[in-house]
C-alpha cells in the first residue's frame, strides 16, 4: 500500500512543475526523479499473442529473468522517492520464479504495486501468495468471453484456466480478509472479440472482480487495414480514410507526460523511454553501471525529452501512441 511521505510528495511536486514549466519554456527542464517506474520481471511468455514482440519470439534485445539481488539494489535506492512500480513491460511476471518475493520486497517499503498477467498462473498456491505479497492491483487479461474467441487473440491461451485463476485470487483476498489486490480485468478491444463486451462485465461481476477496464489495441500494421482493427470506432485507434487505408485517430501533440513521472527498467537494467520502446531502441543508460538519479539528469534524456518538445512526429515509438495526444474531430 501506498505510504505518503513529505519527501515523496516534495519530489512529485517537482516533477509536476518541472513539466509544465519545460512545456511553457520548450526546453527540457527535469527536477525531481521519476516517481513511477515499470519493471520488466522477463521476457518470457506462455502465449503468442499476434502483436505483441513476447508472443512472436521477435525481440533484437537480450532476454532473461530480472534478478532479485538486481531488483532490491534498485529499490533500495529509489524507494524513498518512489511512489508506483509497476511489474511489467514485456512476458508474463509470473515466470519469474522470483516475482512475488520481489512484489513483497516493494510493498514492504511503501511502494503501490501494480502487475499484468495473461492469468495462466494462478494456481491455489501463488494466489495465496499474490494476496500474501501486498500486491495492490493485479491484471488479468481476460480478451473473451469463449475459448473460441478468446484464442484468436490469446494463441495457445486457455480461457478456463484464466477464469479458475481470477477465482482463486478472489477466493484467497476473501480467505486472508484482504482488501488488496484491488482485481480487474481488462479487455483488449479486437475484431473478433468486440461483440463479447457485454459478457465480460457479466463474468467480471459473477467472479467476484472489483474492475473491468477496455484497451484499445495497438495494431502494428494498420495502414492498409488489419483484420483485428475493432468494427466499432469508440474501441479503434486507427480511422478509415475515403481511399480505404487507416490512420491514427489522433494527433500527436509535442509533450507528453510519461517522459517526466515515469521510465521502464528492463529485465537487465537497460533505462528506456516509456513501454512503446518494447526494443530498447532507445537507450537512455544502464543501472548496471549507473544509479537512475544520473540517467535520469544526462545527456540522452535531454535530447530525447528536447525532441519531443520539438517534434513529436519524428520519433517512431510515438506515432503509434495514444499517450498526451489530441482526438481529430
Amino acid at each position: 500500500m501506498l505510504k505518503v511521505t513529505p519527501r515523496k510528495i516534495w519530489n512529485a511536486a517537482k516533477v509536476l512543475s518541472s513539466y509544465y514549466l519545460s512545456r511553457l519554456l520548450q526546453k527540457p527542464i527535469q527536477w525531481g526523479v521519476p516517481f513511477s517506474i515499470s519493471i520488466e520481471p522477463t521476457t518470457a511468455c506462455n502465449l503468442r499473442c499476434p502483436e505483441c514482440p513476447s508472443g512472436l519470439r521477435a525481440f533484437s534485445r537480450p532476454t532473461g529473468n530480472l534478478r532479485s539481488d538486481f531488483f532490491r539494489k534498485t529499490i533500495d535506492d529509489l524507494h524513498r522517492d518512489l511512489s508506483f512500480l509497476i511489474f511489467y513491460f514485456q512476458g508474463e511476471p509470473y515466470i519469474n520464479p522470483d516475482f512475488l518475493d520481489m512484489v513483497q520486497y516493494a510493498s514492504q517499503r511503501g511502494i503501490y504495486t501494480i502487475t499484468s498477467t495473461n492469468g495462466h498462473f494462478l494456481n491455489e498456491e501463488n494466489a495465496r501468495k499474490t494476496i500474501e505479497s501486498g500486491l495492490d492491483r493485479l491484471i488479468i487479461s481476460v480478451d473473451g468471453s469463449t475459448q473460441e474467441v478468446y484464442e484468436q487473440y490469446r494463441k495457445s491461451g486457455k480461457l478456463e484456466v484464466v477464469l479458475q485463476g481470477a477465482r482463486n485470487v478472489v477466493k484467497w483476498k476473501k480467505e486472508l480478509k484482504s482488501k488488496t489486490p484491488h482485481l480487474i480485468f481488462q479487455f483488449l478491444v479486437v475484431r473478433p472479440n468486440e461483440h463479447q463486451i457485454p459478457e465480460i462485465y457479466k463474468l467480471a461481476e459473477e467472479i467476484g472482480i472489483d474492475e473491468v477496464k477496455l484497451k484499445t489495441a495497438q495494431i502494428y500494421d494498420y495502414a492498409q487495414g488489419n483484420s483485428l482493427i475493432p468494427i466499432q470506432d469508440q474501441y479503434s485507434r486507427y480511422r478509415r480514410q475515403a481511399d480505404g487505408s487507416y490512420r491514427i485517430k489522433n494527433q500527436l501533440l509535442n509533450h507528453c507526460w510519461k517522459l517526466w513521472h515515469a521510465c521502464v527498467i528492463t529485465w537487465d537494467g537497460v533505462v528506456v523511454p516509456c513501454c512503446f520502446d518494447k526494443d530498447a531502441k532507445y537507450r537512455m543508460g544502464n543501472l548496471q553501471e549507473q544509479s537512475l538519479r544520473e540517467v535520469w539528469q544526462q545527456e540522452p534524456y535531454r535530447e530525447f525529452r528536447q525532441q519531443l518538445l520539438k517534434g513529436r512526429d519524428k520519433i517512431d515509438i510515438c506515432t503509434n501512441c495514444t499517450e498526451g495526444c489530441k482526438i481529430w474531430a
